[in-house]
């Protein structure tokens, strides 16, 4: 846009304050000629208006009148033509101007007005051109921070730096935002609660709001699938410029909004290649090529397989298989098997065989651990309609293969929405014993148990090998019977439980 001293610069003689005032930097939304008394319905606001003085009347209440009318309009300033009606500005004019905040000018006699109106246009059209070519050098950084290991992070630090304010992107699943500067964070309750309103209303196109009196621009980014249509939403980005957007403003975001998207399928593409070769590792182990699927694992870069894996087997009638999983972490135990992890999503070892899903769970994997300090995407089992499954004990990786008749008998008694198990019953309870012992905080009841079972419950060999008073060896194991409800003392609990203990440990 032009400034007001701009325009007066560039005319010089040509047009020239009342005074020879100091003009402030104002931006003039055009020029604008008319000798109408009432000339404001055919204005915007923010123009400098050029008149002769004809509508001014002649007299101190018509003139203050007009200026009342360009006041309650906006007008910016006003240039008055000298010549055949003024000679000189009026003294009531320089006052009610001055009165109202409009900057009073003059165009002297024999300069036609046309000139101040051409100048005015050459300067808007460089102008333009200066905004369009700093917007695609803009535009050009924020395509090679995308590029950057933490590209989104750049480049929504980089259009808050173009805007001159703050930006945020939030992940249409809540996932961590990313935001500049560092004040924004506080906003992020506010934005999070706006963009899950815009999203369930289906408002899918830029939409304005306010935070703390500051005018919010949201903008959705969106996931095209395959058919090209705009199938889900993937993240919203957030604006604050604390000033009017201007067009390259807005080339600027719908250029980072682009970019934001490309990202997102970049993540989801090799998410999928990643999810492919994750597949082909596990279909090698389910077939017992254990050394080519540790070969292929480290080639592709694949995290190191675990020593020991639980085989977890699903199967829903008429489902597709990548629907089940959200839902197997609903799935209720039989008694004396083990929980599945609470988050299924980030056992990768999964692998598809005749409308059956194989997950291998790593031996380490608890509800406990996996998606520890993470939403888990849990659906409720009945949400998958006929989904039971099946889970074996703790194998080494070349006896998966041997797991697979039992899996899918067991599988196939297995009660919709249950979770059965394949092992030992007596092997399967010892297991969740463990984990019982292992998660009480307050003492080391898996050391307690071990060295009492290893010295058959014989008191003052154990509280000796534990370094512990017979007193309070006697309140542990107390505590641990009450914990687990079963008799240390019994063969059919105490040989189980010695010997998953002895693997716990390993």
């Amino acid at each position: 846009m032009v400034s007001l001293p701009e325009l007066s610069m560039t005319l010089g003689p040509s047009l020239v304050p009342v005074g020879l005032r100091r003009l402030p930097s104002r931006q003039l939304t055009g020029v604008h000629v008319s000798e109408l008394e009432d000339p404001t319905p055919y204005l915007e606001g923010g123009e400098l208006l050029l008149t002769t003085g004809m509508p001014l009347g002649g007299s101190p209440l018509a003139a203050a009148g007009y200026v009342a009318r360009l006041r309650a309009k906006g007008i910016h300033a006003l240039g008055i033509g000298l010549g055949p009606w003024l000679e000189q500005v009026p003294a009531q004019l320089v006052q009610a101007c001055d009165e109202a905040g409009i900057h009073l000018l003059t165009v002297p006699d024999g300069v036609p007005f046309q000139q101040v109106s051409r100048a005015f246009w050459t300067l808007s059209a460089r102008s333009g051109q200066a905004d369009l070519l700093g917007s695609l050098g803009t535009q050009t950084a924020l395509a090679q921070a995308t590029m950057r290991p933490d590209g989104t992070s750049a480049v929504v630090r980089g259009l808050a730096q173009a805007l001159g304010g703050w930006a945020a992107f939030l992940p249409a699943d809540q996932g961590p935002a990313r935001y500049w500067p560092e004040s924004t964070g506080a906003l992020l309750p506010l934005l999070r609660t706006e963009t899950i309103r815009l999203n369930r209303a289906g408002t899918h196109s830029a939409a304005t709001f306010e935070i703390h009196g500051q005018a919010v621009v949201e903008y959705a980014i969106p996931h095209s699938g395959r058919n090209g249509r705009n199938e889900r939403i993937h993240g919203f980005l957030a604006v604050g410029p604390g000033r009017k957007l201007t067009a390259a403003d807005r080339q600027v975001i719908t250029t980072v909004c682009t970019l934001l998207a490309l990202k997102a399928r970049q993540r989801e593409a090799a998410s999928g290649t990643t999810s492919a070769l994750a597949s082909a590792v596990a279909k090698l182990l389910l077939h017992g090529h254990t050394e080519a699927a540790r070969i292929l694992a480290e080639d592709v870069g694949l995290p190191e397989l675990p020593r020991r894996v639980r085989v977890l087997a699903l199967r829903a009638d008429g489902a597709d298989a990548t629907d089940l999983l959200p839902g197997a972490s609903a799935l209720v135990p039989e008694p004396g098997v083990p929980p599945l992890p609470r988050d299924l999503a980030a056992c990768s070892l999964r692998h598809e065989r005749e409308g059956v899903l194989y997950v291998l769970l790593p031996q380490d994997a608890s509800p406990a651990e996996t998606g520890a300090g993470e939403e888990a995407v849990t659906l409720p089992a009945e949400a998958v309609p006929g989904l039971a499954g099946a889970v074996s004990e703790p194998v080494s990786l070349g006896e998966v293969p041997g797991l697979v008749p039992g899996l899918s008998r067991t599988l196939g008694q297995a009660a919709p929405g249950s979770l059965a198990g394949t092992g030992n019953p007596h092997h399967a309870a010892a297991q969740a014993w463990v984990q019982q012992l292992a998660g009480y905080p307050r003492a080391d009841l898996v050391g307690t148990v071990t060295e009492y079972l290893r010295h058959r419950g014989h008191w003052e060999n154990t509280s000796r090998a534990l370094g512990v008073h017979r007193n309070s060896l006697r309140h542990r194991i107390s505590l641990a019977v009450s914990l687990l409800g079963v008799d240390l003392d019994d063969p059919d609990v105490s040989a189980p439980l010695w010997l998953e203990l002895r693997q716990y440990g390993r």
